[in-house]
């Protein structure tokens, strides 16, 4: 089984790519996992469709390769992060362009989402996630789906420590997506 992580922030000490290295340490030998590297790509521009972009065909590429996909999202002022978005909307835009029936790199794709921020703990992007990703007809795993709350000095010290209750609230959507994912692989 093949998973692919997508980290929404682009901070070299991010929470979330953190959160991801520990589901991935939870996966074990479980999965293959990789990440998406997409920092590069242009801003979503119709205009740039009509041949596109290196960068972009390179991402679609590695999100069709894979056989689930899961987001690690921070959350910017009750948001999902402008460079997950913009993101998106490239990767559901069709793969031939102007040819909507030539389908997309996440239609049907397995999918989850887990965040960690504020005292919110990324309710309101995981929210915004689970409807665009629905809108772009991914395969959306709703629950579990893990939101955790930053220690008030995290963000002064860059240092974020999970407690054993939410490594454990991890593990379970890991087992759970796990699960979801290889039911999807039989079809």
């Amino acid at each position: 089984m093949k998973l692919l992580f997508i980290v929404g922030s682009m901070r070299k000490t991010s929470f979330n790519k953190e959160l991801a290295h520990k589901a991935q340490e939870l996966i074990g030998d479980r999965a293959e996992v990789s990440y998406l590297h997409y920092a590069d790509i242009p801003f979503m521009n119709q205009d740039l469709e009509k041949e596109v972009p290196e960068t972009i065909q390179r991402v679609r590429d590695e999100v069709k390769a894979a056989d689930g996909i899961w987001i690690f999202t921070p959350e910017y002022n009750g948001m999902i992060p402008g460079v997950e978005k913009n993101l998106l909307d490239w990767l559901s835009r069709p793969l031939v362009p102007g040819n909507f029936a030539s389908g997309t790199a996440v239609a049907g794709k397995p999918v989850t989402v887990s965040g960690v921020g504020g005292r919110n703990k990324t309710k309101g992007s995981r929210g915004q996630l689970f409807t665009l990703l629905k809108y772009i007809r991914m395969d959306l795993m709703e629950e579990p789906s893990c939101g955790f709350q930053l220690a008030p000095d995290s963000m002064k010290t860059d240092v974020w420590k999970m407690t054993p209750e939410q490594v454990e609230e991890l593990n379970f959507q890991v087992r759970a997506f796990l699960d979801f994912v290889a039911e999807k692989m039989k079809y």
